[in-house]
């Protein structure tokens, strides 16, 4: 298996926003970012769509991490405290998996280690397979 990190850091969108993988393999991953102004609602507090983003960003790694191509079908949050701008991380933990379906639970928590968001996520795992590049299997943690 080829670098997994440096696949999913192919993301634009993830890199656009500052976020990071920091781990990744065997249908979990972490993710982290540091809510800038630029992330913040009217409120002040770290806009939704950046908490769901991350979210998504750490179900991407998790639910992809097989080696197979898994794509969301439906996906909730639950927005419980609000976030400020510095650092958010997301962890996603794989709850099950079969031949064409995974779900998996996603928490996204502050520096004191507060929930501020519970993300579930299932995605449809396809046939194809992911072409990792070339470099160790790229797992960490």
């Amino acid at each position: 298996m080829g670098n997994m990190k440096e696949f999913f850091n192919r993301d634009a969108f993830a890199r656009h926003l500052g976020m990071e993988l920091l781990e990744v393999g065997d249908g979990r991953a972490v993710t982290r970012m540091d809510v800038r102004p630029e992330h913040c609602n009217c409120h002040g507090t770290a806009h939704g769509g950046v908490i769901f983003a991350l979210a998504d960003f750490a179900f991407e790694a998790a639910c992809n991490s097989h080696g197979t191509v898994a794509v969301a079908i439906n996906v909730n949050i639950s927005f419980v405290k609000a976030a400020g701008q510095g650092p958010l991380r997301a962890q996603a933990v794989e709850a099950s998996r079969n031949a064409k379906l995974g779900t998996y639970d996603i928490r996204v928590t502050d520096p004191a280690g507060e929930l501020v968001a519970s993300f579930q996520g299932m995605a449809y795992r396809k046939k194809d397979p992911i072409d990792w590049p070339e470099g160790g299997d790229g797992k960490s943690g």
